[in-house]
Formats: structure tokens, C-alpha cells, sequence
């Protein structure tokens, strides 16, 4: 359990007052309520298509946050993951009645948040100034999640342009070690997204997109707050494919599942069925390795995430 009051970072750049000692409590009983939604007190093989259908939640991106939760309650999701670059949501957009508003939202649905940061900022940046710019984008980050009750944050490992690429590795390593040593004062849990893999003649290339390049942070942070947000569908354009990084890195810091399908060739966050990715297969492997968190849809509208749901629930063996 985290302490959820305030840190002095926000406080300063935004002007807003620390939470006060009920709000402490309150969170307690807000992450409490909506763990009760969460509770395995059965094996892996006594999941039902209804018990996965709960652990299915839905990537809002940058939806204005209260939309995404009212649609959420409304067709009884449990888990959503959104981003806070842009307005409404910008990360200089909240104020107590808002979060207060939220926070409760969340209680009465049993809904679970997570932050999505934007892969578009690089994480791998060494030039003076931007650099730290990079150390405040994270840092800014993790205060609104703390505050809003966000239980997890995903975070990438920047990019390169064809040149120093080991010099950006070791920017990206150093930037994540320093949010991870900040989150383990204040409360929300990293997870790295092993992004996608580019065309090979591009000069512009992901960071983290593979095995070997997602086991230079994981070697590097041990941190219980560093865990690992598993897009299936980037996986799945990369060699390795999705079976070779549940090889590599098996269940233990899997924190979040991203769906999506493609066809193997390209960067597409396609429907499922409409590529060739074997969801059968992929629940088969997690539920009997024994994971219990939560899947994040990464595709499509609101309707056709429902349409998602219903064809993830049906493949769940």
C-alpha cells in the first residue's frame, strides 16, 4: 500500500495544497475496494470467460479522463490506462476538486488507472537541457499518478537516430533509473513497454523493441517498482516473436498485457482476428505460467473495443 499525499514537486509546480491526512485514508480504502475486484483466490485453470472479461480494460489515450470512466462504468470495465500530454488531461490540467471528483469515480466503479506516458518523448535524450527536461516530463508524470490513485505507469525506453545508439542506450538507462528511484518515494509502479520495431532502412529506431534491448533496463533496475508492460502486438513484428519474450522474461514483473493484432509485417494495432496473432495460445501460456494482472485493449473505438472484449472472452481457454 502507498502513501497518496501530495508530493512537494506538485504542490510547487502547480500551486495546489498537500492532501490531507484523510485523504491518506481514503486511498487506502480506494485501492482496497478496488483490489476486491482483483481477488484470485483460485487457481489459474478455474478462470472463466467472466473472470477475464473483468481483467480486460481499454487504452482511453488521451479521452478526456472523466468520458473514458463514465463509458467505462457504463459497459463494466475495470481498468483504463490514458494519457496525460494533451488537454483536457495535460499534466498541468488538474486541480484538487477534479482529482477529488476522480478518486471517487474510481471508488464507486472499482476502476483501476494507470498513466500512459507518450513514447514520442525520448527517454534517450543526452543533450544538456533537453535531458533534463526528459528527468522533469518523468518525474511530472509520476506525481499525477500518485495523486490520482494510478497504481502503475508506462514508460519507454526513448529512441535512437541511426548514431550513438549505445550512448542513447545509456541515457534511456539512466533517466528510467532515476524515475524508478523517485516512484519508490512516492508510490506508482514503472512498467517498460517493449515498443515496435521500425523498417530497417529507417534512421529512426525504438529503443527497447527487443529481447536483448528490454533486458538492458530489467538487468539494470531491480527495483520492485520496475516491472514490464507486455504489447503483444509489437512482439509479434520482431524475430523473438511473442513466445520468445515470455521466454526471456517469464510472468514475474509482468505488470500489464497491451492487445492488439497485426500480421506480423508492419506497425498496426489492428483488431483481433484481423491479423494472425493466436490470442488462444497467448491466454493459454499466461494463465497456466500463472498470471492474475490485468489486459489493456490497444485498438480500435469504444464500440469495437466492446466487440474486443467479447472476442478475447471467447478464446480465453
Amino acid at each position: 500500500m502507498y502513501s497518496q499525499r501530495l508530493s512537494p514537486m506538485v504542490s510547487r509546480r502547480y500551486g495546489l495544497a498537500a492532501l490531507t491526512e484523510d485523504d491518506a485514508v481514503h486511498t487506502v480504502h480506494l485501492h482496497a475496494s478496488r483490489a476486491a475486484v482483483h481477488t484470485q483466490d483460485h487457481s489459474p485453470q478455474e478462470d472463466t470467460a467472466m473472470q477475464i472479461r473483468d481483467r480486460i480494460g481499454f487504452d482511453a489515450g488521451d479521452m478526456c479522463l472523466e468520458d473514458a470512466l463514465e463509458w467505462a462504468a457504463q459497459h463494466g470495465f475495470h481498468y483504463i490506462d490514458f494519457n496525460a500530454d494533451r488537454p483536457p488531461n495535460a499534466l498541468d490540467a488538474w486541480d484538487e476538486a477534479r482529482v477529488r471528483t476522480i478518486r471517487q469515480r474510481c471508488e464507486r466503479a472499482h476502476i483501476h488507472l494507470g498513466l500512459h506516458t507518450l513514447s514520442g518523448v525520448n527517454v534517450a535524450e543526452f543533450s544538456p537541457y533537453v535531458s533534463e527536461a526528459v528527468d522533469t516530463y518523468l518525474r511530472a508524470n509520476i506525481d499525477i499518478a500518485q495523486w490520482l490513485g494510478c497504481a502503475w505507469l508506462v514508460v519507454h525506453a526513448g529512441f535512437h537516430f541511426s548514431a550513438h545508439v549505445e550512448a542513447r542506450q545509456a541515457a534511456a538507462l539512466e533517466h528510467l533509473q532515476r524515475a524508478v528511484a523517485y516512484a519508490e518515494h512516492i508510490g506508482p509502479h514503472l512498467l517498460l513497454e517493449n515498443l515496435n520495431v521500425e523498417p530497417a532502412d529507417a534512421e529512426v529506431h525504438y529503443l527497447g523493441h527487443t529481447v536483448e534491448e528490454c533486458r538492458y533496463s530489467f538487468d539494470a533496475i531491480a527495483s520492485a517498482h520496475f516491472g514490464w508492460a507486455f504489447t503483444v502486438n509489437h512482439a509479434h513484428l520482431v524475430p523473438e516473436g511473442i513466445d520468445g519474450f515470455l521466454d526471456a522474461f517469464g510472468i514475474a514483473r509482468l505488470g500489464e498485457v497491451r492487445l492488439a493484432d497485426n500480421l506480423g509485417d508492419k506497425e498496426v494495432h489492428l483488431n483481433p482476428g484481423a491479423g494472425n496473432i493466436d490470442f488462444s495460445s497467448l491466454f493459454q501460456r499466461l494463465g497456466s505460467s500463472g498470471y492474475q494482472n490485468h489486459y489493456m485493449m490497444a485498438f480500435g473505438s469504444l464500440d469495437e473495443k466492446l466487440v474486443g472484449r467479447d472476442y478475447f472472452a471467447a478464446h480465453w481457454q
